[in-house]
């Protein structure tokens, strides 16, 4: 009986392993103030990602934001696609604290309507 209760007794000391949430953006965004972003539970092991990728073609230049959990493995990388005829280049940032991938704080505001003109690209590129 005693064995029993000393093993109750250090489960009931363990930590406690809280949730990590992080923002996730309904879609990509060319501001980082036009994230539709809603706080999501990530998968035991993942952290939260802030994601920047920024698509070239000529004259013509496009900078798109992504909010989301992902394994560590994607952190602290950058990286290119080329999608629709415009080359990206990414870079992926990781945080480990409650909602830590918010809104930037030194970014231009662009309106959500910007959304709409590149939401194809998005949808291409996934």
């Amino acid at each position: 009986m005693s064995q029993l209760l000393t093993t109750l007794l250090l489960f009931c000391l363990l930590p406690s392993v809280d949730p990590l949430f992080c923002y996730t953006c309904v879609f990509p965004a060319i501001s980082p103030l036009d994230c539709l972003k809603f706080p999501t539970r990530c998968p035991p092991g993942q952290l939260c990602l802030s994601s920047k990728s920024v698509g070239k073609r000529g004259d013509f230049q496009v900078i798109l934001y992504e909010k989301s959990c992902v394994l560590p493995v994607f952190c602290g990388i950058t990286g290119e696609k080329f999608a629709m005829g415009v080359n990206f280049t990414f870079t992926n940032d990781c945080c480990n604290t409650q909602l830590c991938n918010g809104v930037s704080t030194n970014s231009a505001f662009f309106g959500p309507s910007t959304l709409l003109s590149v939401l194809m690209i998005f949808l291409y590129l996934q």
